[in-house]
């Protein structure tokens, strides 16, 4: 199968602006986008600069724009796409090269929520145990994987860099809603604040972005629920 990818690149060091190259690349309907992606750099065009490492949909590295979505690369398979396809980096971060962008930002946000057990207890001589309903108040959110591509789907993250954005949000309510978790009231105080959850507009593109199916607006209404009556 013949196809046709339209990649948007940017290098810093030769361009003063961003523009689209064209390739054409061999392909079995059943590879995915990162297949045809490492056919242009290994045998084409070896200056192309994407990010990628498991090429299982797990580590997230490889999260880009593909025919006008926020989608994984590694997951995406080019008989859901067709014979063009198009190719962006992330929407709403600084390109460092290509496909490749800073990231450094979006990791202090997800920093900033605490996303770590906070329990002031003794450390127990056995793992702290928890109910099977228990865990099931958090298990959606456990599956997030940092791509980034619910966050760059975000409208109001576009318009305002200082929101810490569907996926912090994400990260939040897994532990918030962690009954093992003595950290709850201190993440939402930061939640209530101007740049937390109140910024969300319940759009739901992180939703449809997510490439692990994860609940996200739901996880964010749930939270705004705890800020309102303060339930933890």
């Amino acid at each position: 199968m013949k196809v046709e990818l339209s990649i948007k690149r940017f290098d810093p060091d030769q361009d003063e602006a961003s523009h689209t190259e064209v390739y054409g690349v061999e392909i079995e309907p059943t590879d995915r986008v990162l297949d045809a992606l490492n056919q242009v750099k290994w045998y084409q065009d070896g200056t192309l600069t994407y990010r990628r490492s498991c090429a299982h949909g797990i580590c997230g590295s490889d999260a880009m724009r593909i025919n006008g979505l926020n989608r994984l690369a590694c997951k995406t398979l080019i008989k859901e796409l067709g014979s063009k396809i198009s190719i962006e980096p992330l929407l709403g971060f600084t390109v460092i090269k290509d496909l490749m962008v800073d990231f450094d930002h979006f990791f202090d946000l997800y920093k900033s929520v605490k996303p770590y057990l906070i329990n002031y207890d003794p450390t127990p001589a056995k793992e702290r145990l928890q109910s099977p309903e228990q865990r099931e108040a958090f298990d959606d959110t456990t599956k997030c994987i940092l791509c980034a591509a619910c966050t760059t789907s975000c409208p109001p993250f576009w318009s305002d860099p200082n929101f810490v954005g569907p996926a912090a949000l994400v990260n939040a309510h897994r532990f918030i809603f962690d009954s093992r978790d003595q950290g709850g009231a201190e993440r939402l105080e930061i939640l209530n604040g101007r740049e937390g959850v109140w910024r969300c507009r319940t759009v739901f593109n992180c939703t449809q972005a997510c490439p692990r199916d994860i609940k996200i607006t739901k996880a964010i209404e749930q939270i705004k629920r705890l800020v309102l009556f303060n339930r933890v």
